[in-house]
């Protein structure tokens, strides 16, 4: 009985901290993402001074 109740903690233990691993990528993954629209934004807005009101 004490090897099965391992084993299922170590099931759950191993399933939380993939949903952790995963969990990180995405939010890595869209903070890369925000990053990088924003310096896009950026430059563009620099490069077209046309675009530009004033």
């Amino acid at each position: 009985m004490v090897g099965w109740s391992v084993a299922v903690g170590r099931f759950f233990e191993a399933l939380f901290w993939a949903m952790m691993q995963a969990a990180g990528q995405i939010a890595l993954g869209t903070i890369a993402g925000l990053v990088t629209l924003v310096v896009v934004w950026r430059l563009v807005r620099r490069r077209w001074p046309w675009a530009r009101r004033r």
